[in-house]
């Protein structure tokens, strides 16, 4: 990097530190809440989902439009906006029950194309003359947590809000770091 370049750097970091402090506070607080109130915290996720789904659903329905005199299969985009508009509003007319078991679901899906794919690796492996053990394990793991995942939704909800928490305190003390960093560089 050029000293020209650094120099830039420092100017930048010297004055947005505190922005990265703040944002690290902002997803410290969000981390200990969601820990601390779980029940709120998952209410919360509902809505984002619901929210988030709706407001996905009318961008992809705006780009439909948009693309039709462009794209042939512009319909495709238009049917997922309106799918997404759809869930969007009966998450919040059931309010909460899709939002979270979309989350489950989605996790499920997860767990279980982690395990069936560390499956098909591990044969993959033990064709190759490879150490296969492991990945079939992990493998075996992803889909018996993919069936505890579907069979245990609230432990599933758990596991996701504690996942989101442990998240953000993370990111948080990190961002604080990284600014106190950033702040001595500049100053030093």
């Amino acid at each position: 990097m050029t000293s020209a370049v650094l120099d830039d750097l420092k100017r930048l970091y010297h004055r947005a530190w505190w922005a990265l402090v703040l944002q690290g506070i902002l997803a410290l607080a969000v981390g200990v809440f969601i820990l601390i109130r779980p029940l709120d915290s998952v209410a919360a996720f509902a809505l984002v989902i619901a929210w988030w789904a709706l407001f996905s659903g009318a961008v992809q329905l705006v780009h439909a439009i948009e693309l039709k005199s462009l794209m042939p299969h512009w319909w495709v985009l238009l049917l997922s906006g309106l799918g997404g508009i759809a869930f969007g509003i009966i998450s919040l007319i059931y309010y909460p029950v899709p939002s979270l078991a979309f989350a489950v679901l989605m996790v499920v899906w997860w767990l279980m194309l982690s395990g069936v794919l560390g499956m098909y690796a591990a044969m993959r492996q033990k064709q190759l003359g490879l150490q296969w053990g492991w990945t079939a394990l992990f493998a075996v793991l992803s889909v018996a947590a993919a069936a505890y995942a579907l069979l245990v939704p609230p432990a599933t909800l758990a596991a996701i809000m504690g996942l989101i928490g442990g998240l953000g305190i993370v990111a948080g003390m990190t961002l604080i770091a990284g600014a106190m960093r950033a702040r001595s560089l500049t100053h030093g």
